[in-house]
């Protein structure tokens, strides 16, 4: 945790690690690491609302919860934007991180894969790999999303690639 700004070394130390080491494969175990992720997010969750720095929902998109969808945000210039995201959980989880996606960011940046999905490479996969399976979706949200979101969304916004909302409505009402 060299090198990290006070305000993320203290959300992490907060979010509550995973003990239980299974993968979509696993059938009675993965139930439990499932039940272990639910509780996980939502203390994750809790505490960002009691910061005021609620910035995501998700929530399993199968009864399996090997698909995650829902909607993340980040506030700029005083304006929210918000995106749709996704991800599966890797059938060889938790050794592997999830791919996180956000489809509407598909070919903005140069740091985003095909279909949308996040470029975590260099500085997250590392992190994970040296945590598995202690971490979990949470960790993935926090440790992955949170600080691409701080470093893109600005920059898209501010090159033209990222309009908000309220500016496509006024633009189209112009017209």
């Amino acid at each position: 945790m060299e090198g990290w700004d006070p305000t993320t070394k203290s959300t992490l130390t907060q979010i509550p690690l995973l003990t239980v080491k299974a993968g979509p494969r696993d059938g009675a175990a993965w139930t439990q690491r499932l039940k272990e992720e639910y509780k996980v997010l939502i203390a994750y969750t809790s505490m960002n609302k009691s910061r005021d720095n609620d910035w995501f929902r998700i929530s399993a998109a199968n009864p399996e919860g090997t698909r995650w969808t829902g909607k993340c945000w980040y506030v700029h210039n005083l304006l929210k934007y918000e995106f749709d995201l996704q991800f599966d959980i890797p059938v060889t989880y938790p050794a592997t991180a999830p791919e996180l996606e956000l489809p509407q960011l598909d070919g903005k940046t140069h740091k985003m894969y095909r279909g949308g999905k996040i470029c975590l490479t260099v500085h997250f996969k590392p992190l994970w790999a040296k945590n598995s399976p202690r971490f979990g979706i949470a960790h993935a949200l926090c440790l992955g999303l949170a600080p691409w979101l701080a470093a893109e969304i600005p920059v898209l916004v501010d090159s033209g690639m990222v309009k908000h909302k309220d500016d496509a409505v006024s633009t189209s009402e112009a017209c």
